[in-house]
């Protein structure tokens, strides 16, 4: 059975039906996995690599806030105010072990997820009232950060102007106003006004879930009609208006004929299968591409020691969450990862990403049984080998 951080009254259906981008919820002692896995010098420290996704965010009055973006260095962090916070993206990236810990939010759809960022702040360090555009869940890994949620906001919210930040003075009535301990979560739903304050030297990661961007799906569909879908004749779409075109101005696009291909725009990718492909197939591409670059260790694995590996009961093959994987089964079974189509994937292949993507730990056994047909272990661990050396993958 999936081990959710969800309290023991909460199922995921309810999470999902009374919860989930409706109001928010404080989970006390949720993840107790995450604590002793950083402490405040390990998160300074990586924001000054220069593979990090940083920013330093110091505050030296209500209206005067600095911002400070990676690649930072020991001297940024000298003689910083009394009131500052660094916050890292992307840490699954350099922590196989955090990001173990998206499984226990396996209730909400893996193609949703975004990044797990960390925030370290001494006493009294913020970034101020603000709201996002995402969902989160905010997990405490070290010390308290008292967290206050307010109104609902929306496009039209005004921010201080002239502030390197989006920040804002008017939460509306507080709902939440609690201090979260090491281990706690509070999921906070999209748009809600936020405000965390650290009580004693703290670090909180925020495990963050949005909806693809339409621009990135309408990039995606137009790079399948130009690269995947030659055979798609869209000429076809004005040759009843070349027949059709009444005199007019000769320099006026008219409402006629802006209605009429708009129509037949509509009634093309509504009514079209092929169209129905293109755009499931856009859509994978853009809800597993990652919004930072991965980061790819030199080194490779060897086909010997992998199976060396699988061949002892207590290892077993999981999905590195620091790749996105999801798959479409209609009309066929296809997997994705980070953006990426597999199409030159075998059936066996095809079983094992499918079920690593479901969040499931597979043994040699559990693998042997996927499929009737003898298994060509050669080229298996071939495979397996480049999907570690690749980052898909991890043994355990």
């Amino acid at each position: 059975m999936t081990n959710y951080c969800l309290p023991k009254d909460i199922t995921p259906e309810i999470f999902l039906r009374d919860y989930w981008q409706k109001k928010p919820l404080i989970i006390r002692n949720g993840l107790p996995q995450i604590v002793g896995q950083f402490e405040p010098d390990d998160i300074i420290e990586l924001a000054q690599n220069e593979d990090a996704t940083a920013r330093l965010v110091k505050t030296y009055a209500d209206d005067d806030w600095k911002v400070s973006f990676s690649p930072l260095s020991e001297q940024d962090f000298d003689n910083l105010p009394a009131r500052w916070s660094v916050l890292v993206q992307n840490l699954e990236q350099w922590s196989t072990e955090l990001g173990d810990l998206w499984n226990a939010f396996g209730f909400i759809p893996q193609w949703q997820r975004d990044d797990i960022m960390v925030s370290y702040a001494p006493k009294g360090g913020s970034v101020g009232k603000h709201y996002d555009e995402y969902d989160v869940f905010l997990v405490q890994g070290y010390g308290q950060r008292r967290w206050q949620l307010g109104k609902w906001c929306n496009p039209s919210t005004e921010f201080k102007p002239n502030q390197p930040i989006r920040i804002f003075d008017d939460m509306g009535e507080l709902v939440i106003d609690e201090v979260m301990n090491p281990g706690d979560i509070l999921y906070v739903p999209a748009r809600m006004s936020h405000f965390g304050v650290a009580e004693s030297d703290c670090l909180t990661f925020s495990f963050g879930l949005r909806y693809p961007n339409l621009s990135d799906i309408l990039d995606n569909v137009n790079k399948g009609f130009c690269h995947n879908n030659p055979d798609i004749d869209l000429s076809a779409f004005l040759l009843p208006l070349r027949l059709a075109q009444m005199p007019q101005s000769t320099g006026k696009l008219g409402q006629p004929e802006i209605q009429a291909i708009k129509a037949q725009f509509i009634e093309k990718f509504t009514q079209s299968l092929e169209f129905d492909r293109l755009f499931q197939q856009a859509l994978a591409q853009t809800v597993t591409s990652r919004r930072y670059e991965m980061l790819v260790s030199d080194d490779m694995a060897d086909p010997d020691e992998i199976l060396d590996l699988l061949q002892n009961e207590s290892v077993v093959l999981t999905q590195d969450n620091n790749c996105k994987l999801a798959y479409l089964e209609q009309p066929e079974l296809e997997i994705y990862a980070n953006g990426e189509w597999l199409d030159e994937l075998n059936p066996l292949e095809k079983s094992i990403l499918k079920a690593l993507s479901d969040g499931e730990s597979l043994d040699l056994s559990a693998i042997q049984q996927l499929v009737d047909e003898d298994i060509d272990m050669d080229l298996l661990l071939d495979s397996i080998c480049n999907w570690v050396d690749d980052g898909w993958v991890v043994l355990r």
